[in-house]
């Protein structure tokens, strides 16, 4: 079995499938969370967000967005949005899971859908929207060395997770930090079945359980 091949086997086990329909309706979103194979290691890719835009701007991201009504379902979403923000083709694509979601700051549901793509994908930003892409190796976000933590966060899930991260390619220097850092921690422990050099609010092995009663609590209030 080859890396690829490993790596699908063994996020497939995480895929949230129907295990949240105890939830209220909420307002939805998704991102793409793209992996891929470079000289025998697995990277994902991310979205710089232009500074033109009214929420988030300037901040790194996954490529993703709020629910459209023409959207099916949460792998839709990712999907589209990825083709419009980089120019990645959803046949191109091969999903792998959703996993489980987490409700920002705004209030939406966002899930992750993780899916592998060619190493040879170049992307082609949308000048609206995106102003940089740039890959990281995935172990990178389970290593202490650029790694900070802020405690007591109002609004986040006990610690909020940030890294710098200085892309080779380009010099330029990069600030991953909050929801999407902790969806790319997530997807690295799980992925590479590698347990943080720092500490994380979930069990790497079970953490379904953790962000479920995390969902709970939020969604009791409302």
């Amino acid at each position: 079995m080859d890396v690829k091949e490993d790596i699908i086997a063994i996020l497939e086990q995480f895929d949230i499938g129907n295990k949240l329909s105890f939830l209220p309706v909420l307002p939805k979103a998704s991102v793409l969370i793209p992996l891929m194979v470079k000289n025998g290691e697995l990277h994902t890719m991310m979205t710089l967000r232009s500074k033109e835009l009214r929420t988030s701007a300037g901040e790194v991201c996954f490529p993703g967005g709020k629910r459209d009504p023409s959207d099916r379902d949460d792998v839709d979403t990712a999907l589209r949005e990825a083709e419009e923000e980089i120019g990645l083709p959803p046949e191109d694509v091969q999903v792998v899971c959703r996993l489980v979601p987490i409700i920002n700051k705004s209030g939406l549901l966002v899930t992750p859908v993780v899916g592998f793509i060619d190493e040879s994908f170049r992307p082609c930003p949308n000048p609206a929207e995106v102003s940089a892409v740039f890959t990281v190796p995935l172990d990178f976000f389970t290593s202490d060395k650029d790694h900070y933590a802020t405690h007591g966060v109002a609004g986040t899930m006990g610690m909020l997770h940030s890294f710098y991260f200085v892309d080779p390619d380009s010099g330029s220097q990069y600030h991953i930090w909050g929801l999407t850092a902790m969806f790319a921690i997530l997807v690295a422990a799980l992925a590479l079945k590698k347990k943080p050099d720092f500490h994380v609010a979930f069990d790497p092995e079970d953490p379904i359980s953790f962000f479920q009663q995390v969902l709970h609590r939020r969604t009791s209030k409302l």
